[in-house]
């Protein structure tokens, strides 16, 4: 784990040395603005997508499609089972591992 932390450490040092030569050099400086002009263009498509991407057409359902989920949907409701307890196709089988023939309900051990 130590190891980790010594390389990611000594890459953002070499990283913040070479930006801040970067940053230094007059001549260089236009080399720094297009990355961050493509940096600013891509978070602002990812915050906020054309809506071109973003929409989908909106198809209303005719009145004989609506009637029929509607009463689907009450169809549904009403056939819902109310209990509380779920049956599953389980069932315990008792084995005979451990029992003694005496009738007593005392533990084995306190």
């Amino acid at each position: 784990m130590r190891r980790h932390a010594i390389i990611f450490w000594t890459a953002v040092s070499l990283g913040g040395f070479g930006l801040l030569a970067l940053l230094l050099d007059p001549g260089s400086r236009m080399q720094l603005l297009i990355p961050l002009i493509i940096v600013a263009v891509v978070y602002v498509l990812y915050k906020f997508p054309p809506r071109r991407f973003n929409k989908r057409p909106k198809v209303k359902p005719s009145k004989r499609t609506a009637a029929k989920l509607a009463a689907k949907n009450q169809a549904v409701r009403k056939s819902t089972p109310t209990t509380k307890r779920k049956q599953y196709p389980f069932q315990v089988i008792d084995g005979n591992k451990g029992k003694s023939d005496s009738s007593e309900d005392v533990p084995k051990y306190h």
